[in-house]
């Protein structure tokens, strides 16, 4: 009896210590409690941020005061810091207290050149530039994770990379980074990035592959004929024939984009499976010894894209024109972003635990206006994901439409954006 009664004491004294060795370590709930906890308590300097940087803006190439700024609060952090990477690149590395994994996050710190008059009380003092793509959001959002790590670094498993990237605007910066040395000083294993858009605020979406949809130029010779004329005008039926969206098709009001039935964002998405032509914007050039076609196409998918040629040449070998063929190619405008697969469903899994399914949205379709984002030259390199963060408030006539002259954001984004990112990374890690 003795025995036993022993045997009860120390195994509730085992259980106490245990209980003790726990208590105030993070738990998974915790730190994402704590994040957002740190998120609230930096907010309104996040606001402040993005508000001077919206102030000054800078063009693709002449980033100085930003990357200057977005340095100058890293080293208050305790960063290492390393400057003038591919332009005005900027990188911030953060190593946590234990070992993991090695994960990178990038923002683009460019602005665009604008006339049109600035729609926030806060406008731009740079005559002729503003900030209607969101990076002064991008930059704010992503020294807000890395305040928000860094305060967590002694529970923090593995490294953060910090990349602030220059030269988006003008598809130039990702491959300035990387032609100088980027990736000599990062060696990341997976590597994220965010856009702003007229999702409502508080919300986030990605999917696997394209985002964005795939533009190509259709490249189309033919050896002269007595008629090319009717050559001409054959090729520009063929090319247009690959087109497979109806004229009446709800698809190109592309304010449909954003529709909960229809949009990106729906299951029944009408943006999806889809090949159109620009069939007003073909190009002729007629020499001595050949006609060159050319025209734009953009592509849902690869299944789309990769069909386009055969199909094409199929009609070509079965017409008059069969051996007057020389070349039919397509020709890369802008670079296609391609998420990975599997990185794309664990985000989405861990987000969705962790926030809610909400705030957590699959995209089906893809953006279908011809629009891309050189993070696209990162993602060959390192396994990565793209996401869309929203920043509309319907309500308030708020609509974060890029590039458009009455652009604006609901700044409650930044939070959304500080803290779901900050904890994917924190999971990411592990």
């Amino acid at each position: 009896m003795k025995s036993k009664k022993l045997r009860d004491i120390l195994s509730l004294f085992f259980f106490v210590l245990v209980a003790i060795s726990a208590f105030g370590q993070n738990t998974p709930e915790r730190i994402h409690q704590d994040i957002q906890k740190q998120t609230a308590q930096i907010f309104d300097s996040l606001i402040n941020i993005r508000r001077d940087l919206h102030r000054y803006p800078e063009i693709s190439g002449e980033e100085k005061r930003t990357s200057e700024k977005i340095a100058e609060y890293l080293i208050g952090l305790g960063l290492e810091v390393k400057t003038n990477i591919g332009g005005y690149g900027v990188v911030g590395i953060l190593k946590g207290a234990k070992p993991g994994k090695k994960i990178a996050w990038r923002a683009d710190i460019d602005a665009m050149p604008s006339k049109a008059p600035d729609v926030v009380d806060f406008k731009s003092r740079n005559e002729g530039v503003r900030h209607i793509c969101g990076h002064d959001v991008h930059t704010a959002v992503a020294l807000g994770i890395a305040n928000v790590l860094s305060s967590q670094k002694e529970q923090l498993e593995g490294t953060v990379y910090f990349v602030f990237q220059p030269s988006e605007e003008n598809i130039k910066g990702a491959l300035a980074m990387i032609d100088d040395g980027l990736f000599d000083i990062i060696h990341p294993e997976e590597m994220y990035a965010m856009h702003v858009t007229p999702f409502p605020a508080g919300t986030i979406a990605t999917k696997s592959e394209e985002m964005f949809s795939d533009y190509k130029q259709i490249h189309l010779s033919f050896q002269n004929v007595t008629d090319n004329e009717a050559l001409i005008a054959f090729a520009k039926r063929q090319i247009r024939g690959l087109e497979n969206v109806a004229p009446e098709s709800e698809f190109w009001n592309m304010q449909n984009m954003g529709d909960p039935e229809l949009g990106i964002a729906a299951p029944n998405s009408i943006y999806k499976n889809f090949t159109t032509v620009e069939k007003n914007n073909f190009s002729i050039a007629e020499t001595e010894n050949k006609v060159e076609i050319r025209a734009f196409l953009s592509f849902s998918d690869k299944k789309q894209r990769d069909s386009a040629i055969p199909n094409l040449k199929n009609q070509i070998l079965a017409s008059p024109y069969a051996d007057k063929l020389i070349k039919a190619a397509l020709v890369d405008v802008f670079p296609t972003l391609d998420n990975n697969e599997k990185l794309v469903n664990a985000c989405l899994a861990q987000l969705s635990t962790i926030y809610g399914k909400d705030k957590v949205l699959r995209m089906y379709g893809v953006v279908a206006d011809g629009r891309s984002d050189d993070f696209a030259f990162f993602q060959p390199k390192v396994p990565s994901v793209y996401f869309f963060m929203g920043g509309s408030n319907y309500e308030k006539g708020i609509i974060a439409q890029t590039h458009s002259p009455n652009f604006a954001v609901d700044e409650s984004c930044i939070k959304t954006g500080v803290n779901l990112f900050s904890s994917l990374i924190v999971e990411r890690l592990k």
